[in-house]
C-alpha cells in the first residue's frame, strides 16, 4: 500500500454524524484540556480514547533523543491505536495544543461501540492497524532500544521476543552501529551487561528474561477471574480462532501463551494458498489482526504464561501456570502446536541463536544479508523460508534427505523455488557437523546417495525438520499417540478415562470437556486454514459441553 494510502486510512475525519452516533453508542462524556494539559502519557495502560469536538490534540514520541511530534489531531479526529484493544501501554503521549474539547471513552466502552456501530468499527480499526504499521516503518520512531550484540544469543532471544509479540524496537549492534559507545556510556553500561533495553533516556533492563521483560513494559495481562468458561492453551491460529469465536459468542475466554502468540504460523513471511488472500499474507499480519479480533470481542491473552501442568477437580480443569499461579476452566482447549525438532549435527546446540534458527523473519534475516544461508527440509514452511531468504542472503542452500520437493510441498512453492535462481536444492543431503568460533560459520554436508562429504561456508542454518507435539505438560488422563499427538473423537469412547455416558465429540480428548486443535492434534491436516476451521469447530463443542453441566 501506497504511504499516501496508507496515512489517509491512519487519519480519517468524522464527520458530525458519525461523532453523534459514535458518542451514542460509547456514552461518551465531554471534557475540557487546557493548554498543555495531558490528555494520556506514554506508558499508561487503560488510558482514554479520544474524539476532538474543538481545539488540537498533539500527538508526541518520547522514544528518541527528542521529543518528535507525530501529528496533529484537530476536530472530528480521533487518537489511539490497537493498544487501546490489546491493553498494552501507549507508546505515545496526547498533549492539548491551546485548549480543546473531546468526547473521552473509556477502553471497555470503545470495545462496546465496535461490536455495536460496525461502520464506524470498520474506520477506527483500520486506523490503528494503518497507525501501528507507520510507526513501524517510520525511520524517526525508536520504541524501545535493545543494546546487544548478533554474536550474542541472549540479544537474538530478546529481539525475537519483542519482534514475536509486535513491540516496536530498535536495535543497537555493538558490532557495528557508529553510536554504540555514547548510548553505553549515556545509559551506565558496558558491552558486558548487554544485551540490555532502554526507553528514551532510561535504562529498563539488563539481560531480561522474557518474563522479567514482559513485565517491565507492561506487555503481560493478569488474568482478572479465577474460572472462565473456556481455557485455550496456546495461541497459534487454532488457538487464536477459538479465542475469538468463543469470546463473540460470550464465551468468558482466557488464552494463555507461553512465547509470543502466532505460533509457526506467525513467523511465515508469506502464506500464498490460505483462503481469502490471493496475493498472499505474512504470518506476522495475519497474527496482529487476529490479535485485534480477540481483543474486540473481550478475549483475555495472556503472554508470556508458560503452562507447567494440568489436573482435574470434579469436572473443572485446572490449568497450573509457571510461578505457581492457577486458573480454573469450565472447558480446555489444548492449542500448543508442534516444534521443529533439532538436525542432530555434531556441535549444533551451541550455536542455537547464534547461527542456528528455527524460523525465518527478518529479524533472522539480518543477521545473514549477503551471505550463504542453508535451510533444512521439505514441507511449505521450509520452501516458504527459502524463498524469503533468497531476497536477502546471496545464496540458499535447501537440503532435504530425499529426492524431490514434491513430496512434502505445495506445487506452487516447488516452481518458485526452481525460478529463484540464488536457490539451490540438495538432494539426498545432511548435515552432519557444524562449525565456528562462538558464531556459525560452516557446515559439513553429507550426500547419502553417493557418500560425498564436503564443507560449505555458511552464516545460518535455518531448520524445519520434524514436528514435535508441545504436550509435555499434559497428564496420563490425556490420551497420546506413540508420537506425543493428542488423541481425540469418537474411538476415546472405550478409553479408561472416558466417563461420560456419551461418546466423544469430535475434538474432544479422552477427558470430557477438554478438547484439541491445530497441529498438536492427531491426524490433523498440517496447515493454516485447518487450524483455524478446528479451533472454530471446538467453539462449537464447547457451547454443547457447557449445555450438559
Amino acid at each position: 500500500m501506497a504511504e499516501h494510502d496508507l496515512q489517509s486510512i491512519a487519519f480519517p475525519t468524522l464527520d458530525d454524524g458519525q461523532i453523534a452516533e459514535f458518542s451514542r453508542c460509547a456514552s461518551a462524556t465531554s471534557t475540557v484540556y487546557r493548554d498543555g494539559e495531558t490528555l494520556f502519557a506514554v506508558g499508561d495502560r487503560n488510558f482514554k480514547f479520544h474524539v476532538i469536538k474543538s481545539g488540537e490534540v498533539e500527538i508526541l514520541d518520547y522514544s528518541g533523543e527528542v521529543p518528535r511530534t507525530v501529528t496533529i489531531h484537530h476536530k472530528g479526529d480521533f487518537t489511539g491505536d490497537i493498544s487501546h484493544l490489546t491493553g498494552n501501554p501507549s507508546v505515545v503521549s496526547a498533549v492539548a495544543k491551546g485548549d480543546c474539547e473531546v468526547y473521552e471513552i473509556s477502553g471497555e466502552a470503545l470495545r462496546q461501540a465496535l461490536n455495536q456501530c460496525p461502520i464506524l468499527s470498520d474506520i477506527i480499526l483500520q486506523a490503528f492497524i494503518a497507525r501501528r504499521q507507520l510507526l513501524h516503518k517510520s525511520p524517526d520512531f525508536t520504541g524501545l532500544r535493545v543494546i546487544g550484540s548478533r554474536y550474542s544469543a541472549d540479544t537474538f532471544r530478546v529481539r525475537d521476543f519483542l519482534a514475536k509479540n509486535h513491540v516496536l524496537f530498535t536495535w543497537v549492534d555493538v558490532e557495528t552501529d557508529p553510536q554504540v559507545d555514547r548510548l553505553l556510556k549515556q545509559f551506565g553500561v558496558t558491552e558486558a551487561d548487554t544485551p540490555v533495553v532502554a526507553c528514551s533516556t532510561m535504562l529498563l533492563l539488563r539481560n531480561p528474561s522474557n518474563r522479567d521483560l514482559a513485565d517491565r513494559i507492561g506487555i503481560r495481562h493478569p488474568l482478572e477471574q479465577a474460572v472462565y468458561d473456556l481455557v485455550v492453551v496456546g495461541a497459534g491460529p487454532a488457538g487464536l480462532a477459538a479465542a475469538v469465536y468463543g469470546a463473540s459468542e460470550g464465551l468468558r475466554t482466557a488464552v494463555l501463551e507461553r512465547s509470543a502468540p502466532g505460533g509457526q504460523a506467525g513467523t511465515s513471511m508469506r502464506i500464498e494458498n490460505y483462503l481469502g488472500f490471493p496475493t498472499g499474507v505474512t504470518g506476522s499480519e495475519l497474527t496482529d489482526r487476529a490479535i485485534i479480533q480477540a481483543n474486540k470481542f473481550g478475549a483475555r491473552l495472556s503472554v508470556p504464561t508458560p503452562v507447567t501442568h494440568l489436573t482435574f477437580d470434579q469436572a473443572y480443569s485446572i490449568v497450573h501456570l509457571d510461578g505457581e499461579e492457577s486458573i480454573t476452566a469450565k472447558c480446555l482447549l489444548i492449542a500448543t502446536g508442534v516444534e521443529y525438532r533439532p538436525l542432530g549435527a555434531e556441535s549444533e546446540e551451541q550455536f542455537e541463536g547464534r547461527g542456528v534458527y528455527f524460523a525465518a523473519t527478518p529479524i533472522e534475516a539480518q543477521m545473514c544479508r549477503g551471505g550463504q544461508v542453508a535451510v533444512v527440509g521439505g514441507g511449505n514452511s521450509a520452501g516458504q523460508a527459502a524463498v524469503f531468504l533468497a531476497g536477502h542472503a546471496r545464496k540458499v542452500l535447501l537440503i532435504i534427505r530425499g529426492h524431490d520437493l514434491h513430496k512434502n510441498m505445495s506445487s506452487y512453492l516447488v516452481k518458485r523455488i526452481e525460478q529463484t535462481a540464488n536457490i539451490e536444492v540438495l538432494c539426498h543431503t545432511t548435515i552432519c557437523r557444524m562449525h565456528g568460533n562462538g558464531y556459525l560459520s560452516s557446515i559439513d554436508l553429507a550426500n547419502s546417495k553417493t557418500g560425498e562429504e564436503r564443507t560449505a561456508e555458511i552464516a545460518a542454518v535455518f531448520t524445519f525438520i520434524g514436528a514435535v507435539p508441545r504436550t509435555d505438560w499434559l497428564p496420563v488422563e490425556i490420551e497420546r499417540d506413540a508420537k506425543g499427538f493428542v488423541r481425540t473423537g469418537s474411538t476415546l469412547a472405550q478409553s479408561s478415562h472416558w466417563t461420560s455416558r456419551r461418546p466423544p465429540f469430535l475434538l474432544e480428548t479422552s477427558c470430557p470437556g477438554v478438547f484439541a486443535a491445530g497441529d498438536v492434534r492427531a491426524d490433523s491436516i498440517k496447515r493454516v486454514a485447518s487450524a483455524v476451521g478446528e479451533g472454530a469447530m471446538a467453539v462449537q463443542f464447547v457451547h454443547e459441553y457447557l449445555k450438559e453441566m
